[in-house]
Parts: C-alpha cells; structure tokens; sequence
C-alpha cells in the first residue's frame, strides 16, 4: 500500500467520455484516498451518469491517485453495488495491483447470511412472535437439561457416575471455605440492619428484649438463605456459568464427549452437589453471624447484657425455624447450580457469549430464588411450620 503524506492533496475525481466508445465514461481519480478523508460519495458519480444517456460501462483510472489505502476500496465497493443497481458493468481493471488482489480477496468469500442488520425496522407482532419462539425453545432446552441432570445424579446414587473426586473437593473449598469472609461480612451487617429496625418501634414500648428473638427468627427462617443464596449467585453461579462457557467457546466439552466422558456428570454434577453441601452451611453459619449483629446492637446501643440477650435469643427460637431455613437454603443451592451451569453448557461460540452467559446466570439465580422463597414461604405457612 502506497504511504502518504501529511500535506497530500485531497482526492478528486473527473468524469471523461471515451472516444473510442459512446457507452463507456472513464472515472479519472486523482490526490489522495484514505479513509480518514472525506471522500466523495458514490451517489455523486450515479448522479453525474443520469445526465448522460446510452452509458453502459464505466472504466475507473488511478493513474493520478498518490496515495490509497482502505477508504479508497470502500468507495470503490460502494461504487460498484450503486452502478450495477442501475445495470452499468464497471471495470477496476485500473486500479493499482495491490488494491485490485484485496478486492479479489473479499469477493472470493461470499457474505454471512444475517451478518449485516436489516435496514428495515421489525413490527411489534415481528418482535414478540420471536420472543416467544426463542422463549419456547429455551424451555425445550431447560427441560432437557434437567433430564439429563436428573440422569447424572441417577446414576451417582448407583455408583456409575464418573468425575473426579478431586475437582469434588476442589469446589466445595472454592464454594464454601473462599465464601466465608464476604458471607461473614454481609450476614453481620443484615443482623445489625435488623436489630435497628426493630428496636425503633419496640422501644416505643420498653421492649427492646425482643430484639433478640426478632433478629434470631428473622435469619434463621428467611434473610441467611436468601442473603446467601444471592451472593452464591453473584460469586459461584457466575463462574460456573464463565467456566462453562469457556469450555464451550474452545471446545473442551465437545473434547469431552469425543472421548467418552458424559459433560454431565464430568462437569456439571460435581459442581451441583458442592453447592447442595455446602449452602446449608454457608446458611447455619450466616445464622450464627447475624445473630452476632444484632447481640452487637443489643448490647452497645440498647445496654443489654450478653447473657440477657442469649437467654431471649434461646426463648424465642425454635428448631423448626433453622430447619426450614436449611430447607430453602438447599434449595437455593440448587436454584444456583442449575442455573450457573444451565447458560453455561447454552453458552455460544464467541468471547461475548461468555458475558452474556455469566449476566445470564446471575439474573436467572436471583429471580428463581425469590420464586422459590416465595412458594417455600406459603407452603411453611399452610403446614403451621
């Protein structure tokens, strides 16, 4: 490619008749064409041909042209897309020799279909007739791939699931031990957000006891498995669903399956069966912290005494609320691994596949986790738990 100057001349172009034949125009170009320039426009050329009749063929000439580079070959692919519109061949045969090889090279690979957007804006009934296709698909997906999860864990409580026990372990310390300082963190904050909140009002009453049994409740029954099960989402489900995806975009699943192992129980179980261990844990163990919280209230800002506290906390808490907490923290588990190892495996072939799949898996986690707190919620209600 021909290099240029900073002081070139800009590029111009002139139309001449060829005296040897009435239906051919010579395109004379001349200065420079870089594609930091502004160039002419393809449409001045057609508009300066409509005056002129009988023209059949256009022979382009760049014997003037200094410098070029691509904005020259850009200006010459919309030339020609304009002018065959209109049934006139076009000649670049005068080209440089440079220019004319990259032209050859674009066109020997011909256009991905549906890789330029349409021009033309869809209808509302277009976008949510698509919605709805791709919404049913997607469920056709979810469905196979609990079939084949239900499959995999079949098959592990006969014995005959393969997966390393190594990656097993791996990812319990990955999803359990690597968790507790952000769970530890949030656990104490919420059960500090909670003892505030309720002694607003019991103080009203001089019953700022209640704190205690009112935060002990409120985390053992709902806000530890809810606050766990959203940061497992934000934190594990994400890199299960990046992992994944990553296998996916360089093949290594495929890789997989070529040699014998089934993805679904290589992969997918052991990180399944880390998350259903470890969340309930994770859950007694955010309990604990949030207890801690309030009892940091109780005592700096209402002059409780500790052993006060611990005696309300005792009183006012059944069994029944850890279990039934533990019971959606399972279940939040779940909700995560499936939905982190879901869009993993949908992942497409593309780099930005992989941040779509990770967004993906997040969002997914969080809404099925509040459905599933929800139904969880009435369900204890309608069995007095």
């Amino acid at each position: 490619m021909t290099s240029f100057a900073h002081n070139a001349a800009p590029p111009r172009y002139e139309i001449i008749p060829d005296p040897s034949s009435a239906d051919t125009i010579r395109v004379q170009l001349s200065g420079t064409w870089r594609i930091n320039q502004e160039l002419p426009a393809e449409a001045e050329i057609q508009q300066d041909l409509q005056g002129r009749s009988g023209v059949q063929r256009v022979v382009l000439e760049t014997n003037e042209v200094t410098a070029w580079d691509s904005g020259l070959l850009t200006f010459v692919r919309r030339l020609d897309a304009s002018l065959s519109e209109g049934g006139v061949r076009f000649d670049p045969n005068g080209l440089p020799e440079g220019a004319r090889r990259l032209l050859r090279l674009a066109a020997a690979v011909p256009e991905r279909s549906g890789a330029r957007r349409s021009a033309a804006t869809e209808t509302f009934f277009v976008r949510v007739g698509k919605e709805t296709l791709d919404l049913v698909r997607g469920m056709s997906e979810v469905a196979r791939f609990l079939g084949e999860v239900t499959i995999a864990c079949g098959r592990l409580l006969q014995g005959k699931a393969r997966f390393r026990r190594s990656d097993l372990m791996l990812t319990i310390q990955e999803v359990g031990a690597q968790a507790l300082p952000i769970v530890s963190l949030i656990s104490f904050l919420v059960g500090i957000i909670l003892a505030f909140l309720g002694s607003v009002q019991l103080l009203q009453f001089g019953a700022q006891i209640y704190v205690a049994p009112l935060v002990a409740i409120g985390m053992a029954r709902d806000m530890a498995a809810m606050m766990v099960g959203i940061i497992l989402a934000g934190r594990t489900g994400a890199a299960f669903a990046a992992q994944l995806g990553t296998m996916q975009v360089n093949e290594e699943i495929d890789a997989l399956s070529t040699f014998g192992f089934a993805p679904m129980e290589f992969l997918v179980l052991p990180r399944m069966l880390a998350l259903v261990l470890m969340t309930p844990l994770l859950c007694l163990y955010a309990v604990f912290m949030g207890i801690l919280g309030g009892a940091f209230v109780g005592m700096t800002f209402l002059d409780l005494p500790p052993l006060t506290y611990l005696q309300a906390t005792q009183d006012g808490v059944r069994l029944t609320d850890f279990s039934g907490g533990l019971i959606k923290a399972a279940v939040y588990g779940i909700v995560v691994a499936v939905a982190g190892c879901l869009r993993g495996v949908q992942c497409g072939r593309s780099s930005a596949a992989v941040g779509q799949a990770t967004t993906s898996a997040v969002v997914t986690s969080i809404i099925f986790i509040v459905v599933s707190m929800a139904i969880l919620t009435v369900v204890y209600d309608v069995l007095g738990i």
